[in-house]
């Protein structure tokens, strides 16, 4: 039975881990990166294949990271001819029938690389700018330069590229509103057809946390940081980047689908070490430790473990944030057909403080964030909490 679902593809290597970063990425790669790859084509020749014979091709394919880009040319390739052979894809695909993104840092991609892809039918690149400024990029660990940036996307165009996102950071170690509004000036010079931008969080864990436990890191007060969310939220529709998500602008017909996917209930398979999958309503997460996926890969095991089955109520919570996160919103109907139940019965209450309070609106049976409550998600997130 064909259906619609997602490839996600994790490269937990990287140069240098980013001082804000909690994502499941290593620093120290040369000894794993070639039997990783094989891995992970051994773990994607056996998952891949199973669910190509239930769905069908997926109709999405992220790889993301860590930095995918890092990866030398021979092991990208490898990588990619897999990808190529389980799901019969020629390379020159149409864009309309398959999104195929891969996440690059500006640091570590040059021509023959985004050549490389565009020929494997790679059709949308992920640069993780952050900022142009290189001061702040130093300070928050990242291995690129303001210009390096600004080449990476000439050659993504050179190499053919015509879907192309961007990543912004706001509220970083001594950033200023100037700063920001340089950094957007920057980046819309560029012309990328889509920008996610996040601001800081500070997650347990990381460089920055423990430097903030320690007083060793400046930022920015709290109006300073609301001003830089006005700033962004205004300026990017006004130039064209229409918000469809919380952190997501995207010129019309940009969307990442593949994002979309995971906000609009729609199954995906991981594959790679600290991937997670969400398959025929279950979850499950695959093991973190490089090591022991190589070796059980090897072994012809498995590293997937099922996460604690959801019971109605968390189900009910997560279909209802991830919806509402999208400009499109929580659909009444689609509510009642996942679960036979209406919204009204279990959210009466809540959805009507939200209402007085400003933070939700109602058009055409959805219920939808106003700009309020872009503004102040989490107030209305954490008021869908049933457990």
């Amino acid at each position: 039975m064909k259906r619609q679902w997602g490839l996600y593809l994790h490269i937990p290597f990287c140069r240098q881990k980013c001082f804000y970063c909690d994502f499941p990425s290593f620093a120290g790669r040369e000894r794993y990166e070639a039997d990783y790859t094989d891995a992970l084509c051994r773990e994607l020749l056996e998952q891949g294949v199973l669910y190509r014979e239930k769905w069908g091709r997926p109709a999405t394919i992220y790889m993301g990271g860590g930095t995918p880009s890092i990866l030398p040319v021979a092991l990208m390739e490898h990588l990619l001819q897999t990808v190529c052979r389980v799901f019969a894809l020629t390379g020159d695909e149409d864009s309309s029938e398959l999104e195929f993104t891969v996440e690059c840092n500006p640091g570590t991609v040059d021509a023959e690389k985004l050549t490389l892809l565009r020929s494997y039918g790679v059709n949308r690149l992920s640069f993780g700018v952050q900022t142009f400024d290189d001061g702040l990029l130093r300070a928050i660990g990242r291995i690129h330069t303001g210009q390096q940036a600004k080449e990476a996307m000439q050659l993504a165009r050179e190499a053919g590229f015509r879907n192309v996102s961007m990543d912004l950071m706001y509220g970083l170690p001594h950033e200023s509103l100037a700063v920001l509004r340089h950094d957007l000036e920057t980046m819309i010079a560029l012309k990328p057809e889509h920008i996610s931008i996040y601001g800081l969080q500070l997650e347990e864990g990381t460089a920055f946390y423990r430097m903030k436990e320690l007083g060793r890191l400046a930022l920015p007060d709290e109006e300073t940081v609301e001003q830089m969310y006005d700033l962004m939220t205004s300026f990017l529709p006004a130039h064209g980047y229409a918000r469809y998500e919380i952190s997501n602008f995207a010129r019309p017909g940009y969307e990442s689908r593949h994002n979309l996917s995971y906000w609009q209930d729609v199954p995906y398979l991981g594959v790679g070490a600290a991937a997670h999958s969400y398959l025929e309503g279950r979850r499950y997460a695959n093991g973190v430790d490089i090591p022991a996926y190589i070796r059980a890969m090897q072994a012809g095991g498995s590293v997937r473990e099922e996460e604690e089955p959801a019971d109605s109520a968390i189900a009910m919570e997560e279909f209802a944030f991830l919806a509402l996160r999208t400009s499109q919103g929580l659909s009444r109907e689609a509510f009642f057909k996942r679960f036979a139940v209406s919204l009204e019965r279990i959210y009466s209450k809540t959805i009507h403080e939200m209402k007085q309070k400003g933070l939700l609106e109602e058009q055409d049976g959805c219920l939808r964030l106003t700009p309020l409550g872009m503004k102040y998600g989490n107030l209305v997130f954490e008021a869908f909490l049933l457990t």
